[in-house]
């Protein structure tokens, strides 16, 4: 499995303290210091970013993808999985499929899921074109995210497979926390801790 993540400090007293405390991981190789956000009153999380990190991103993908099983597609939900699912897809040589918050111009009869993830305020919506449906339509497909927690954005990209006639054959991403922990259908590289108040 992945390298091993640092204990991590126990939050005592107001939990905008916690806005000035960073959590140390450590995976594929990297180092690195999240910032830990406040999601609700009680609740904080350690913010994992792919985004603009190169080595992290290119790394992760290449320890998930001797993880995962045989697959045809990749796909992933905008925005936050998109560096890890394109830099799988470039080390396997295989196509990926984003699935949109909005219906783009180009996008016709889209498929249409709502979703509610830990990191969103309100409910979202995911949306697959009908050349995208058409693509994945009997492919074997490896689902994609950068952390999975409660497992809402999950549900929703396998509803988009589902109906597209896609067969879903993994679940990777980099990291899961909360009730993501204790599933065993997950493939990922380690462990998110919740801060509770």
């Amino acid at each position: 499995m992945a390298s091993g993540l640092k204990s991590v400090k126990k939050f005592k007293g107001d939990a905008t303290a916690i806005m000035n405390e960073n959590y140390s991981i450590k995976i594929a190789g990297c180092e690195r210091k999240l910032p830990i956000c406040k999601i609700n009153e009680n609740l904080s999380i350690a913010a994992f970013i792919m985004f603009g990190d190169v080595e992290l991103t290119k790394n992760v993908a290449q320890e998930l993808l001797k993880l995962c099983p045989e697959y045809d597609v990749l796909i992933t939900a905008e925005a936050k999985g998109i560096p890890l699912c394109y830099e799988m897809a470039r080390q396997s040589n295989k196509r990926y499929v984003v699935a949109r918050k909005s219906v783009k111009l180009y996008m016709k009869n889209a498929l249409h899921v709502n979703v509610k993830s830990i990191t969103t305020e309100k409910v979202q919506d995911l949306y697959l074109s009908e050349d995208e449906i058409e693509y994945v339509k009997n492919k074997r497909v490896l689902i994609v995210d950068d952390v999975i927690s409660t497992g809402e954005s999950l549900k929703a990209i396998e509803m988009l497979v589902q109906e597209s006639g896609g067969n879903i054959v993994g679940r990777a991403c980099a990291l899961v926390e909360g009730d993501a922990t204790i599933r065993s259908d997950l493939i990922y590289l380690g462990k998110l801790p919740i801060f509770k108040k």
